[in-house]
């Protein structure tokens, strides 16, 4: 779990979280948070397409489908893999800036 810095205070009656004030130094530890989480995303995207490759392979190994069928959908995977991976991109740069210009 991520430490975000909240404190819990219970009552009895109301449960209390208690946000720290949001300084410039807590917008770049949330900005470095942001920027982990994305990295770990594009390491799952790989490992996916890493997977899929490694079962393409073994396909054709099997002769269930022809080296050029192979090839155009590893092709096929590798564009995908590179949408997914921009998309991460842009939306950690899109969370960075939204953080640093509050």
């Amino acid at each position: 779990a991520a430490n975000l810095g909240f404190s819990i205070a219970n009552d009895g009656n109301i449960i209390r979280a208690v946000t720290p004030p949001f300084t410039e130094e807590r917008r770049k530890d949330y900005v470095k948070q942001i920027k982990k989480i994305g990295e770990d995303t594009k390491i799952a995207v790989r490992n996916v397409r890493r997977d899929g490759n490694d079962n393409l392979k073994q396909m054709e190994k099997d002769k269930l489908i022809s080296q050029d069928e192979e090839k155009v959908a590893q092709e096929h995977v590798q564009k995908v893999t590179d949408q997914h991976t921009n998309m991460v991109d842009e939306l950690v740069a899109a969370k960075e800036k939204e953080l640093m210009t509050l």
